[in-house]
């Protein structure tokens, strides 16, 4: 039995519906959480003071970066819902897909580098990681979002070889200055 035409209609508009979903890029990047996220980056730095082997330093930057985190995803569900877009759909979840293992890296080694006593490198290696992730999750969204991660992983490595000392301030100025920065740009050109 032959398909009708309105059924070969729908299914032709289906594909077309689906191949545009899947080639669009990502636009629920949350400018004004990355706004929110910075400021507590410098909230951390200052608190936190220079990169230190004791495990208050360590809990300091963790906290923020739970905190970042959850202003994050809220921020992110904010802006989806605003705007439309699933939670679900292939643009979101190919962006988690590409933002995530750069994620789940730093943790893997926050662990091993605490244990090691090498927490005052661990600056160095969070802005990379971070930068990485940004990046990679950037590639399927708008041209601040990679160039942003570019900019992270460039104060990551500049961290690696500067005085460990100076981790404070390279965190505030990628956490904190940085993600500011692209948050406002994200904020005003890409709405919100």
């Amino acid at each position: 039995m032959q398909p009708s035409l309105h059924e070969h209609a729908a299914e032709n508009l289906r594909f077309i519906r689906d191949t545009m979903a899947s080639a669009a890029a990502f636009t629920a990047v949350p400018g004004w959480g990355g706004v929110g996220m910075g400021l507590t980056a410098l909230v951390t730095a200052a608190v936190a003071g220079p990169p230190r082997t004791d495990t208050l330093w360590l809990f300091f930057w963790i906290g923020d970066a739970t905190l970042a985190a959850a202003i994050g995803l809220a921020a992110f569900v904010w802006k989806a819902r605003r705007s439309g877009l699933a939670l679900t759909s292939i643009a979101s979840r190919r962006f988690m897909l590409a933002f995530l293992p750069g994620i789940i890296a730093g943790m893997v080694l926050t662990i091993g580098m605490a244990r090691a006593g090498w927490q005052t490198r661990l600056p160095a290696c969070w802005l990379l990681l971070y930068g990485t992730a940004v990046a990679s999750g950037g590639a399927l969204s708008v041209t601040a979002i990679p160039l942003m991660g570019a900019a992270f992983m460039a104060l990551g490595a500049a961290a690696l070889v500067a005085p460990a000392a100076w981790g404070h301030y390279f965190m505030a100025a990628g956490f904190g200055i940085l993600q500011i920065v692209v948050g406002l740009i994200i904020a005003r050109r890409y709405g919100g």
